[in-house]
């Protein structure tokens, strides 16, 4: 990867250069090292330097030693340790982890250390071409990160032996495949001179989705220690040959035919509808902060049943065993990007457990990623035939531990009834099939009463005939009666339990963010009258899961509202933006909604945003003017050229290029949505400082 506009250069000491070894004996045992027959010896462990966090895209030669003149060079063989400067190998450093790196010579091969303890040209990365560097001085160690064997010299090849190098600055290093952000020129700065923030907020996003899930079902990562070749290189198992790729045509209408292979070609995906293949690359997300973007919100998610139903797993399904994985990795993408950043600390993706932290971070002009959780069976708590599988204890731990993983907003309900209360149905086709898991989570179907007011969850299949032809694969016994639905609007008749109001309680107490989305009329009509009785500010909407007359309540008791990121107007079922926008604030009292946000659900398996029906009568015209004054070209990955008016929000790549479009759709509203969304970071973190004073 190359060095981040923040990194600092990278800089060499040179030291002397004193004797040669003998050549013969040199090439005899160094042959026989790389065959095999002689192994290096290994010199106990000496204590450990500091790790070198600062090479991240730095061309080097290696000198053996810091009194040699020999370098590393590359042979027939392998490495031999006993060239000269003129011959050295010029060495690519490419940062894995702080402290790690893929090490590419200047043929573009991949340094690995064999079972033989050679080091050997390799042509692709993977857990033995990883290695970490330390520092001591001007002199560095090298070491197998799989096994922690330090390289050296051992009679003139390059092996497993205590040896130490000196880097020598070099130029014509190899390149490596990057994605270039494809923003230029200069912005406003992230905080405006009265200290308010100054940017958009896309409040719902599932960056960690691709450990979720049983760690398989996704195809591709948002980074990966092996580059953007490894990150988003397709997946035969997500194509017709492979599970998933009619799981992909289920989910979302894809293709199982479709061509499988990602970078570089990305032939047949990302789209917006292929919602089992990565579409948060951290490229993409570093594009979005470099126009305007201040706070994302990444939420672990979990389902399950999903995760049971899906036949090829690696991890645990059970929820909250997946939201630690995901803590974790969140905090490993932060990691990685400092170490293409030049160091801890030094990246532009910074976690954020606190308000204050949100606005240290714009600050110093980088992303605050805030920390929410979106699952069905939060701490467990499911229930079957109506039995809570919890207690209130359970609850308090689980609070405790999510605040120990910086997580600021959770979801009571999601998709299936829980211990907290009703779901708010699902729709149609995709409505059958999570009826079904609701049926395996809790030992029921959903169940209907007439609605008491004009609010109501979504409308379910009048005939079972969609649920009856999802049967065979649910695992549900032969036999099992599909219910059937009243016409017309229904709600949910479960609302908010004794736990549930337990949970919300606590939460209220700990100043969390509470997400009515997903939330049955029921039970969200209970959640928002304790916060208007308590006067409590820390409730939100963010991605259009809620009934609309939620949202003047929302907004009224000082909460923030934000919708899904669809395309500006309404098409093929999918409400527009722009229209959403006009009805929640046509919805609340006058002047209650001054800032808005978007949630994108990038990875939560729900459509991008399409590319506008009229894009081809009146298209955003390249380069753009992001909302905070940058330029943005065309985003390229690998062969492939995104334009939003053709790909819509195809990855999230051109989540900036789509603020710019619905401002521009918006037509003489345009300036009025401009000044809404650039004030939404700000409006999110007053509403989170409140909830915390409340």
């Amino acid at each position: 990867m190359n060095p981040s506009p923040t990194s600092e250069p990278v800089r060499f000491p040179r030291t002397r250069s004193p004797r040669n070894r003998r050549p013969l004996r040199r090439v005899l045992i160094g042959a026989l090292v790389a065959v095999g027959l002689i192994v290096a010896p290994l010199a106990p462990a000496a204590a450990a330097p500091s790790p070198a966090t600062d090479l991240d895209g730095a061309c080097a030669t290696l000198r053996v030693g810091g009194g040699s003149s020999n370098y590393v060079t590359r042979g027939t063989l392998g490495y031999g340790t006993s060239g000269s400067a003129a011959s050295a190998t010029k060495i690519r450093f490419e940062a894995t982890a702080l402290g790690r790196y893929r090490l590419i010579d200047h043929k573009g091969s991949v340094l690995y250390l064999s079972i033989l303890n050679t080091v050997m040209p390799g042509s692709s990365y993977g857990d033995r071409a990883d290695w970490t560097v330390t520092r001591d001085g001007g002199a560095y160690q090298i070491a197998a990160t799989l096994n922690g064997k330090r390289i050296g010299s051992f009679f003139g090849t390059l092996v497993a032996a205590n040896g130490s190098f000196t880097l020598v600055h070099a130029t014509g290093c190899a390149n490596v495949s990057d994605v270039a952000t494809g923003v230029r020129g200069t912005a406003q700065p992230a905080v405006n001179p009265d200290g308010t923030l100054n940017g958009f907020i896309d409040a719902h996003t599932h960056v960690t989705a691709a450990v979720g899930f049983g760690g398989r079902m996704r195809c591709g990562t948002p980074f990966h220690p092996g580059g953007v070749e490894e990150a988003l290189e397709g997946c035969l198992s997500h194509s017709a040959i492979g599970v998933s790729g009619y799981l992909g045509a289920l989910i979302a209408g894809t293709d199982p035919f479709m061509d499988y292979r990602g970078w570089p070609t990305f032939k047949d995906w990302p789209t917006p509808r292929t919602l089992l293949h990565e579409q948060a690359y951290f490229r993409g997300i570093e594009r979005a902060w470099l126009s305007g973007e201040r706070i994302l919100n990444a939420l672990l998610v979990a389902n399950r049943i999903i995760c049971e139903i899906y036949p090829d797993k690696v991890t645990s399904c059970d929820e909250m065993e997946q939201i630690r994985l995901q803590a974790r990795y969140l905090r490993d993408m932060q990691d990685y990007i400092d170490a293409q950043s030049g160091g801890p600390g030094k990246g532009w993706f910074r976690i954020a457990t606190s308000p204050s932290e949100v606005r240290q971070i714009a600050a110093a002009g980088k992303l605050a990623v805030i920390v929410g959780v979106e699952n069905s069976e939060l701490f467990g708590c499911r229930e079957i035939h109506g039995v809570a599988q919890c207690t209130t204890a359970q609850i308090d731990a689980g609070l405790d531990e999510l605040e120990s993983y910086g997580v600021s907003g959770i979801y009571p309900v999601h998709k299936f009834d829980n211990a907290f209360g009703g779901t708010r149905f699902d729709a149609g086709t995709q409505g059958a099939a999570v009826n079904i898991g609701n049926k395996v989570s809790t030992g029921h179907w959903w169940e209907v009463e007439a609605c008491q007011t004009e609010a109501h969850d979504n409308e379910q299949p009048l005939r079972s005939d969609e649920i009856a032809a999802l049967l065979g694969s649910s695992g549900l016994p032969a036999g099992t009666i599909v219910p059937v639905y009243p016409e017309g609007p229904v709600c949910n008749i479960r609302g908010l339990t004794d736990l549930g109001r337990h949970l919300v309680d606590e939460a209220m107490d700990r100043g969390m963010m509470i997400h009515i989305d997903h939330m049955s009329v029921k039970t969200a009509d209970a959640v928002l009258g304790l916060a208007e009785q308590r006067g409590y500010p820390g409730v939100i909407t963010a991605h259009t899961w809620s009934d609309r007359s939620m949202i003047a309540r929302i907004a009224n008791v000082g909460g923030f509202v934000a919708s899904y990121a669809n395309a500006a107007h309404t098409q093929e079922g999918r409400p527009g933006f722009l229209d959403e926008w006009r009805a929640n604030r046509a919805a609340a009292a006058p002047g209650a909604i001054t800032a808005y946000g978007f949630g994108s659900d990038v990875n939560g398996l729900g459509d991008q945003a399409y590319a506008r029906d009229d894009a081809a009568q009146h298209p955003l015209v390249y380069p753009l003017t992001a909302l905070n004054g940058a330029t943005l070209d065309r985003f390229t990955m690998g062969q492939r050229t995104f334009d939003i008016n053709v790909d819509g929000v195809a990855t999230y790549g051109l989540q900036a290029d789509w603020t710019v479009d619905v401002v521009q759709a918006a037509g003489a509203e345009g300036p009025l949505l401009r000044q809404q969304l650039m004030s939404g970071a700000e409006a999110y973190v007053r509403v989170w400082e409140a909830a915390i004073a409340w």
